[in-house]
């Protein structure tokens, strides 16, 4: 049977000390990985064969990285000293696979909205702009 169940799938933060240590964070209820992508470049020309557009390769945006969680100021509030730096953090995805496949990235968190409706549970989705290549190990 083809496919993974995504349970188990870990979004961590790293400390920034060196040897650099991660921390899960805590009660992630829905993870999205680097969406990347890629800009092209328009070489076509007078001479492109068969009158096809030809392209090269552009730059590589490695995306954003969203988050949901179940809102705990107490677990979660770290992160707004995130929101704060102007430095990328270091943060891990890791997967439940046999392997543990891990996406390494460095990223700014760009946004951070809790919502306590009166009805539900109280949540946040979280929003990171991934800054270089993520690591996939």
């Amino acid at each position: 049977m083809a496919g993974m169940d995504g349970f188990g799938t870990k979004l961590q933060r790293g400390d920034g000390e060196t040897p650099e240590v991660f921390t899960e964070i805590a009660d992630v209820t829905n993870l999205s990985a680097p969406g990347l992508s890629r800009e092209t470049i328009d070489v076509t020309s007078h001479g492109s064969p068969n009158g096809w557009m030809q392209f090269l390769g552009g730059l590589k945006d490695p995306g954003e990285v969203s988050a949901d969680i179940n809102y705990q100021p107490t677990l979660h509030d770290l992160l707004v000293e995130d929101f704060e730096d102007t430095a990328p953090r270091n943060y891990k995805i890791v997967f439940p696979d046999e392997e543990s496949t891990t996406w390494a990235f460095p990223a700014i968190l760009t946004g951070f909205e809790p919502e306590a409706p009166y009805d539900d549970k109280a949540s946040a989705s979280l929003t990171f702009k991934v800054s270089g290549k993520p690591t996939i190990s």
